[in-house]
């Protein structure tokens, strides 16, 4: 390129765009919001389309082969972790208080063997709290 088309090329760039060339060039953000809008809409119903089917064909499958809500959406149930409340200070067994009480505490008194005593209450109980306030 010679140094005067440079020249021209730069001039032809740095023309004004007639105003109503730009604005037919450029969406407004009315518009753009309108085309979204409108995307959305079929975004939704084509998803509730392919989900009805989807869900239909589910349907279809379990009537055909009898499966049971355990084989369609297996599952293991969640284990709780009880903390031990009795201990047999002999042998060194513990129990969490649930289910069947074992040989080594059947029949006999259980505060004996319980790992923490229970936890007293300090200070008045609500009811005396009552009646000294009923008292003043």
């Amino acid at each position: 390129m010679t140094k005067s088309k440079k020249v021209e090329l730069g001039k032809l760039a740095r023309k004004p765009i007639c105003p109503a060339v730009l604005k037919s060039m450029t969406t407004t953000l009315k518009d753009l919001l309108a085309q979204r809008a409108q995307l959305d809409a079929a975004i939704s119903k084509a998803r509730k389309e392919a989900s009805e089917e989807g869900l239909r064909k589910v349907h279809e499958l379990v009537a055909e082969f009898g499966f049971t809500a355990q084989q369609v959406f297996p599952w293991k149930p969640v284990v709780k972790k009880v903390a031990y409340k009795y201990r047999d200070e002999k042998s060194g067994a513990s129990w969490t208080g649930r289910g069947r009480a074992p040989v080594w505490i059947a029949g006999k008194n259980r505060e004996d063997f319980l790992i923490e005593p229970p936890k007293t209450q300090e200070g008045p109980f609500l009811a005396e709290m009552a009646a000294a306030s009923a008292k003043q």
